[in-house]
């Protein structure tokens, strides 16, 4: 089975388009929490997913927007475009967003946002923590987003090794347990604002990443057009 892996698309419909396009025919799309928060999109966004049968997970942005967090536990920036979210999103979209779990499960893998043992907030970017979560879960691989940033953690014999997805990577999935992050498609942090994700070969075990270019000065219009801060369409030129 061919699967599109997306994560942090965070209401950037522009990205998620160039994505979509990018990934050509695929069996199923998998979508690792933060739909929405921080961009100008999210009705549509969200319909798109669901034009797709898209599976996912909540984020602790779109847990967030369905009241389930305190926004005080946000940076101004990102509570205001929770605050703005809440207020706007259509009927339709808040049901779907309520629908999707903070966990599940797809064969040998295991979908979350933050991570296994904390699945909307933790950021999973260390080796240490990679260590203590790999016996979270109990499937063979568990797929996270929430950072940003295309990476994987795999347990080699009791030994934790980090690798990066850069563009084009390819990583040969077999006995050994680990964690991939698939990075963002609404908003990479990893100095490349490029629209960032991962398709995963499930019956060959293959994963790759891939990053396409979408016309980020599209979103940061809508972004200033709208009561949100405008440092959020300043970030997406530069991948911060």
């Amino acid at each position: 089975m061919r699967v599109a892996v997306l994560s942090d698309l965070h209401s950037n419909r522009p990205a998620l388009e160039a994505v979509l396009h990018d990934m050509g025919s695929v069996d199923q799309v998998w979508v690792l929490g933060d739909t929405v928060g921080y961009g100008p999109h999210p009705d549509e966004v969200v319909a798109r997913l669901a034009e797709l049968g898209a599976l996912a997970v909540q984020g602790n942005h779109d847990a967030a927007v369905l009241g389930r967090i305190p926004v005080g536990t946000f940076n101004a920036q990102a509570r205001a475009a929770v605050e703005w979210t809440a207020r706007t999103i259509a009927p339709a979209t808040r049901v779907w967003l309520a629908a999707q779990p903070d966990m599940r499960v797809e064969g040998s893998f295991t979908l979350v946002h933050g991570s296994p043992r904390e699945p909307l907030w933790e950021y999973l970017i260390s080796i240490p923590v990679a260590r203590l979560n790999l016996a979270a879960f109990e499937t063979r691989h568990c797929l996270v987003g929430h950072t940003h940033f295309p990476l994987v953690f795999r347990d080699d014999d009791g030994q934790v090794e980090s690798l990066t997805g850069g563009e084009g990577a390819r990583l040969q999935l077999d006995q050994r347990r680990c964690i991939l992050n698939p990075g963002s498609v609404g908003q990479p942090r990893d100095g490349d604002p490029r629209a960032c994700f991962m398709l995963l070969d499930t019956e060959g075990g293959l994963v790759e990443w891939r990053r396409v270019e979408y016309p980020v000065a599209e979103t940061q219009r809508a972004i200033r057009s709208l009561p949100l801060p405008v440092s959020l369409a300043d970030r997406l030129m530069v991948g911060r």
